[in-house]
């Protein structure tokens, strides 16, 4: 047998096509298509979540400075998450999801973590810090991820880990230089890392609660849970009561609804479903990304300049990512998890 002939019948045994041995039609069965298939169907839904939350969740941190222009921050958060998280509860409950107690119990766990304290004050930082900053800020996510996980017992810290981590700050840090503070409160300054830690928080504590193993559910869950307590902490704070309805600017309404349909439907869906295809620091990398985003969006929108700075930074964090998969690989763990 010839290699090129070889080559054809194994062409054809993928393809699960009908052969010809000895003169007689022999059908192959097509498992081994199918698994093809399946491995590139699953790299491309890949694909597109991590595009999601790196690219809508880089442009989310200028809408939401955008929405609290004229709307309470809390109040936001509020109607943000309790639209998107209705959608999506409906679109879950009409397909025959029906969530148990210790789902609902998991759910405000995680929604309280994830949303009243993680969003909730992002949303209120942004009144004070640019919208720049505070996803640099965010950027602090992967550490306090392998810090809490590593106190849990859940991952180990590898030097490759490590590295990227530090790298990957250092990316983010070339982006504002000695601007870091300038003009910007520290009480916003420490809400934002509050949120990071937070959000590090409901990552790392997410595996561990049973959340419901239908993935619209668990996305759709603790965003309903996290929406009904910024709901509270916007009337216990009086947000409600010092609206002004009337005043809310063209603007403010966009960025609210750019933020409940891509930022909350679309990125947070894929968000929750990378964290049960891929390790929580992989996943998080995405507040690496966001800032290099945002910086775009300036310079596209607001004739903000390109400079060689921006260049550097996107070099360091690509090589942040990098280090952190070799990282997750080196621990002995699967980078993504098929379906």
């Amino acid at each position: 047998m010839t290699t090129e002939q070889a080559a054809r019948i194994t062409a054809l045994l993928r393809s699960g096509r009908v052969i010809n041995i000895g003169g007689r039609p022999v059908s192959v069965p097509p498992a081994i298509a199918q698994s093809t298939t399946h491995d590139r169907t699953h790299a491309i839904k890949l694909a597109f979540a991590f595009v999601a939350i790196y690219l809508i969740w880089g442009s989310t941190y200028l809408a939401i400075r955008y929405a609290v222009e004229t709307i309470p921050p809390l109040v936001t958060a509020a109607v943000r998450h309790s639209i998107a998280g209705s959608i999506m509860f409906a679109w879950a409950w009409r397909r025959g999801f029906r969530p148990t107690r210790q789902h609902w119990i998991s759910g405000f766990i995680v929604g309280g973590l994830f949303f009243l304290v993680g969003h909730g004050t992002l949303h209120w930082a942004e009144q004070y810090v640019g919208s720049g900053l505070a996803a640099l800020l965010t950027a602090t996510e992967p550490m306090f991820i392998v810090a809490l996980a590593w106190m849990m017992g859940q991952q180990k810290i590898t030097l490759f880990s490590m590295l990227g981590l530090i790298v990957g700050v250092g990316g983010v840090a070339i982006l504002t230089g000695t601007e870091v503070t300038k003009g910007s409160s520290l009480f916003g300054l420490l809400a934002v890392l509050l949120g990071s830690l937070s959000w590090a928080a409901g990552v790392v504590i997410s595996p561990r609660v049973k959340l419901p193993s239908d993935a619209l559910g668990r996305t759709a869950l603790p965003t309903l849970c996290g929406a009904a307590m910024l709901l509270i902490a916007a009337g216990l704070t009086g947000e409600f009561q010092a609206t002004h309805w009337a005043s809310i600017s063209l603007r403010s309404l966009l960025g609210l609804a750019y933020l409940i349909t891509f930022g909350s439907l679309v990125a947070f869906t894929s968000y929750t479903w990378l964290l049960q295809q891929c390790p929580p620091a992989l996943v998080a990398t995405h507040t690496y990304v966001n800032p290099v985003v945002a910086v775009l969006l300036g310079w596209l929108l607001a004739s903000e300049p390109l400079t060689l700075r921006l260049v550097l930074a996107s070099v360091a964090i690509l090589g942040a990512i990098v280090l952190i998969r070799r990282g997750e690989h080196t621990a002995a763990a699967p980078v993504c998890a098929g379906d």
